[in-house]
């Protein structure tokens, strides 16, 4: 018997592993959560083992189902059904081809439902669909989050038409859980084939997956008999799938209490002003004030410059800097992962949030990977489905914003460039919770607006945000050697933001810029972010909603404000705030 089928603590003997032959000692075997030795491959667990791994000890308590009909059909293959049926159980212990229950992971409370291969193949049948979706609904009577290990080939065809329809039964289950905001979380294993690939393996908001875990609508051997196909190396591997956006990450079996956890923690330590409790009209307390920029010498060409700089700190620097963990979430689900756009959960100090933002790099061959910060459309469908994300757990978004603007190769055009950053910014626009973005190096155009739509608004001292590049705008009214002129014309420094009331404050950095000090700018990056969310805090949802459209819809707006012009000589004291002006609009 391989190491790929043996059941944890069955056997204290020797064993061949399923990936590389080579022989482990059974004890090894069990100590090592069925993961070989030598080659680190995945073998298959029982549903029960992979519970006892994953869960707090002694924390499980089984959730069962009655029985329904045994044949609905009457079907016979090489032996009826109900005898097929019997001969599962016996070799089992189990009654159907999933265990379901509740218990904590990592002292969070959640309801799970854990598939076991040996039952028939994993197969998805009545009562396999009965189990789970009694699962979903005591996760939604105890408001607590689900967990879903499948492991299946695919619906069973001895229940016909009723095994496909259980499909739909355990997905409006789960529709309730999405429609409540509570957590589904799924762990792929291998195989995960067939209608369960096609249904709830898939519907999760975060999908997890084992090392060399196998997904699929259709397996390799039905591709190669349906149309003769070769498949490419790797093909449908948890690795395979990572790399094109339809899983978020692979973990390593050892790993997945730890990143459970930090899913369930995010899922279910959310502040109560982050959850829309606080009274409609609730006036949001004033941040405290950041240092004001000075005007006199400011050269917006220079600063054009710094905010380019190569080793200028990156979403990454800073996540690692600001965040006490940080758990990144990929891909767009449509078959692609941005490298340019980086997001996930985070904990800041005492809140969970959703952090995106763009990424650059520090070396040619990083920048090159990430388009030199230029998304594509799968950036931007990955920053909504984290925003999705954020509004149903109810956590704060915190964006941080480095790009020249969306990349504008046929590709992108050809996906629907212009669509999914059309749809992101409409996303932010209504987004039911609160948002804070930071300008932290180039905002370029509409590549940075789709990201940075917010209720409060801040940029770094030596960051721009501008409708078009120097460049571009030199190149259309004057010359290609007029960038300079550009610069100053668009106004694009963080001081000149602060007067046309676009932005909310700005984000001291030392001499020279953000990477001679990326500690101490970390620091202040940190500060401002914590005092813009608990300016937030006690603020419904609906109210958030109804300031973020009313400051938009006062920007700009005749008669609303007095911009000070390039020669300062309008004080400080004369222009209404932009805070003062959402509040006149929303009134």
């Amino acid at each position: 018997m391989s190491v790929g089928e043996v059941e944890v603590g069955e056997r204290s003997g020797w064993l061949s592993c399923a990936g590389c032959r080579q022989l482990v000692y059974g004890k090894r075997w069990t100590r090592n959560l069925g993961v070989c030795p030598f080659c680190q491959h995945h073998g298959r667990l029982t549903a029960r083992a992979r519970i006892a791994g994953l869960v707090d000890p002694g924390s499980f308590a089984e959730i069962t189902a009655p029985e329904g009909a045994v044949d609905p059909l009457g079907f016979v293959d090489s032996m009826p059904y109900p005898q097929r049926l019997a001969r599962a159980r016996g070799a089992t212990g189990e009654r159907e081809a999933v265990v379901g229950g509740t218990a904590m992971v990592d002292g969070h409370p959640v309801a799970l439902a854990v598939m076991d291969f040996r039952f028939l193949g994993g197969s998805l049948g009545t009562g396999t669909g009965e189990l789970i979706t009694r699962v979903a609904e005591e996760a939604l009577a105890r408001a607590v989050p689900v967990l879903l290990v499948p492991a299946s080939g695919g619906a069973r065809m001895q229940e016909g038409i009723l095994s496909l329809l259980q499909m739909a039964k355990v997905s409006q289950a789960l529709d309730r859980l999405h429609e409540a905001g509570l957590l589904v979380v799924s762990i792929v294993t291998d195989p995960t084939y067939g209608g369960v690939a096609a249904s709830f393996a898939t519907q999760a908001d975060v999908i997890l997956a084992e090392p060399g875990a196998r997904l699929g609508f259709a397996g390799p051997r039905v591709i190669r008999d349906t149309i003769g196909q070769e498949l490419p190396l790797g093909f449908q591997t948890a690795e395979f799938l990572r790399e094109h956006g339809l899983v978020d990450l692979v973990v390593d079996r050892s790993r997945l209490p730890e990143v459970v956890g930090r899913l369930l923690a995010a899922a279910g330590r959310t502040p109560r002003a982050a959850r829309g409790h606080g009274p409609v009209g609730a006036a949001a307390p004033a941040p405290r004030p950041l240092e004001r920029p000075g005007r006199p010498g400011t050269d917006a060409w220079a600063v054009v410059q710094r905010a380019r700089a190569l080793d200028r700190p990156t979403v990454r620097d800073y996540a690692g800097r600001i965040c006490d963990w940080f758990l990144e979430l990929h891909g767009d689900r449509l078959g692609a992962d941005s490298a340019t756009v980086v997001g996930g959960l985070a904990r800041i100090g005492d809140r969970h949030v959703v952090l995106v933002g763009t990424q650059k790099g520090h070396s040619t061959r990083e920048v090159l990977a990430t388009n030199f910060g230029m998304a594509g459309p799968e950036g931007y469908r990955k920053a909504i489905r984290l925003f999705s994300l954020a509004e149903k757990l109810r956590l704060p978004v915190v964006t941080l914003v480095d790009t020249p603007g969306a990349y504008p190769g046929l590709d992108a055009e050809r996906h629907g460039q212009a669509h999914t950053i059309a749809a992101s910014i409409l996303r932010l626009v209504g987004l039911r919770t609160p948002v804070v973005s930071v300008i932290t190096g180039e905002g370029g155009s509409g590549g940075a607006l789709a990201l940075a739509v917010a209720d409060r608004t801040f940029m770094l001292s030596n960051a721009v945000y501008s409708v078009i590049s120097p460049e571009g705008c030199a190149a259309i009214l004057w010359s290609a050697q007029d960038a300079p002129r550009a610069a100053a014309a668009l106004r694009l420094t963080a001081p000149d933001l602060l007067d046309l009331g676009v932005i909310d404050g700005v984000v001291p950095e030392p001499d020279g810029g953000a990477q001679r000090d990326p500690d101490g700018t970390a620091v202040r990056l940190r500060r401002t972010i914590e005092d813009a969310l608990a300016a937030l805090d006690g603020v419904d949802v609906q109210e958030v909603v109804a300031r973020r459209r009313a400051r938009l819809r006062a920007i700009g707006a005749p008669g609303e404000a007095a911009v000070r012009p390039p020669d300062g000589t309008v004080p400080d004291g004369e222009r209404p705030s932009v805070g003062h002006l959402v509040g006149q609009v929303a009134r």
